[in-house]
């Protein structure tokens, strides 16, 4: 059980990179006022806990209903996060971030969009959050562990938010690139080990 806590743990929070949101943060929420960004901080992290929590009990039964077998989705979810982790080597997110900023501009409420949904609960977090459920249904309260750990990184998520002035200060750009590459680099090995799993599942069926 504990080896499992500490995949899901590391495993979440290389996808979500909570370091990495600090500077999308302040570009989209640095000029507005302190409680302006605490309230944007808290709801945008309510709204991905509750996307996440939702697609980690039901997206076993979605999988079902669409036929597609976990080995494939391992392999899907394998590529799409090896594209993620290629952004992050090569430090993408920055222009992601600039058009981003030029669409919040017409926004009253950025905690959705982008904020939530992609940035905290994107695409390559929730495949990783369904292949952790799935491995975790050996274990008794597997389910439960796992979603324990992603609330535990969407806390660490929240933090980050909050401090984003003072860590955006310390670490600067070049300090919030060289975390995001080294957890892109491991995002990308990963991804690899997904893709040779459900590779190796679907050929051995």
């Amino acid at each position: 059980m504990s080896g499992l806590a500490l995949k899901a743990f590391l495993t979440l929070f290389v996808v979500m990179d909570p370091v990495g949101l600090v500077p999308v943060f302040l570009a989209l929420a640095g000029a507005r006022s302190p409680a302006a960004q605490k309230r944007i901080a808290r709801k945008s992290v309510l709204v991905a806990g509750g996307l996440l929590g939702a697609f980690g009990m039901g997206g076993a039964w979605l999988l079902q209903r669409l036929d597609i077998s976990m080995d494939a989705f391992r392999v899907a979810g394998g590529i799409l996060l090896f594209l993620i982790a290629v952004d992050m080597v090569l430090a993408q997110h920055e222009r992601e971030t600039k058009a981003e900023e030029e669409e919040s501009r017409s926004r009253s409420d950025i905690s959705v969009f982008p904020l939530a949904i992609p940035m905290i609960a994107g695409p390559g977090t929730l495949a990783s959050l369904m292949i952790l459920v799935t491995e975790a249904r050996v274990y008794p309260l597997g389910l439960t562990l796992v979603l324990g750990m992603a609330a535990v990184v969407l806390a660490l998520s929240y933090v980050a938010l909050r401090l984003a002035t003072p860590l955006g200060r310390l670490l600067g750009q070049t300090g919030v690139n060289v975390v995001t590459r080294v957890l892109g680099v491991l995002l990308a090995a990963l991804a690899v080990q997904y893709v040779a799993d459900g590779a190796r599942g679907l050929l051995g069926s």
